[in-house]
């Protein structure tokens, strides 16, 4: 089964030649691309924070296999939703379910169930495809929709995704789709989304969890980015890397309420 672009259109051109431009404007690459196992990236519209986006990708060594991580903005489906075989189209083409990882990750998690009402009107996972498809054209995916902030289920789906990634030769990159503190000024903003990115940079998922709830952060993706931690973690990773921070205001112009993007590669 197909699954049909939500956002195309809104999000990012619905074009195919202009998306494809506008994805390459984009993307920066970097002569010494990191080694990383995890990234976390924005997911806005690509005019807000497609520039943060296409920075990450360009920054690290691309594998050809990737699991996305996303929150469930809709509340639709279930609360761990796996996207079952099938491909996802965008104006650049189709882009194919993973089968192997996806059966792997079912068989390590048993939170995950197949879903595809989760992500059918979804955004997060959606606008990270076409940047996948210009820079890794066969590449495939697994994608999973995160509607629970239980911080003892996301440890578990972490651990779970960790173990897929070691029993598997190729590479496989995990991506975790969040943007950070919503609708406040930018000067708060930028204080309380420094706390959560120092909790990313330290690869510290509990510490992540913590500072979300004390210091009220509405980072929307922060259950999946406490998941690609732990995973991260138990992959041996010790560092993340902050690419680029912005926020909403350096395009809007309204500095009074901004939603921040932060694009970091953990190592």
């Amino acid at each position: 089964m197909i699954r049909e672009p939500a956002v195309a259109g809104q999000f990012y051109s619905g074009d195919r030649a202009t998306l494809l431009q506008d994805v390459r404007s984009l993307i920066q690459t970097r002569d010494n691309p990191l080694e990383a196992k995890a990234v976390v990236v924005p997911h806005a519209g690509y005019i807000y924070s497609g520039a943060v986006a296409g920075l990450v990708y360009g920054s690290i060594r691309l594998s050809k296999r990737f699991i996305f991580l996303g929150p469930n903005h809709t509340g639709m489906g279930l609360p761990f939703s796996i996207y079952p075989a099938g491909q996802w189209r965008t104006p650049l083409g189709l882009a194919t379910i993973d089968v192997d990882l996806n059966d792997r990750l079912l068989r390590d998690s048993p939170l995950l169930r197949e879903d595809r009402l989760a992500h059918m009107r979804e955004h997060c996972l959606e606008v990270q495809i076409p940047f996948l498809q210009t820079l890794v054209p066969d590449f495939k995916f697994a994608a999973i929709c995160v509607g629970s902030g239980d911080r003892y289920l996301l440890q578990e789906l972490g651990h779970a995704v960790a173990r897929v990634q070691k029993e598997i030769e190729d590479s496989v990159l995990l991506v975790a789709s969040s943007d950070m503190n919503h609708f406040e000024s930018a000067e708060v903003s930028e204080v309380k989304d420094r706390v959560a990115i120092e909790r990313m940079i330290d690869v510290d998922p509990e510490g992540l969890f913590r500072v979300v709830e004390e210091k009220h952060i509405s980072m929307c993706g922060f259950a999946p980015a406490v998941a690609t931690l732990v995973a991260s973690r138990d992959l041996g990773c010790t560092r993340g890397h902050l690419i680029r921070y912005t926020n909403s205001g350096e395009v809007s112009g309204d500095y009074k309420r901004v939603v921040g993007y932060a694009g970091m590669a953990i190592t």
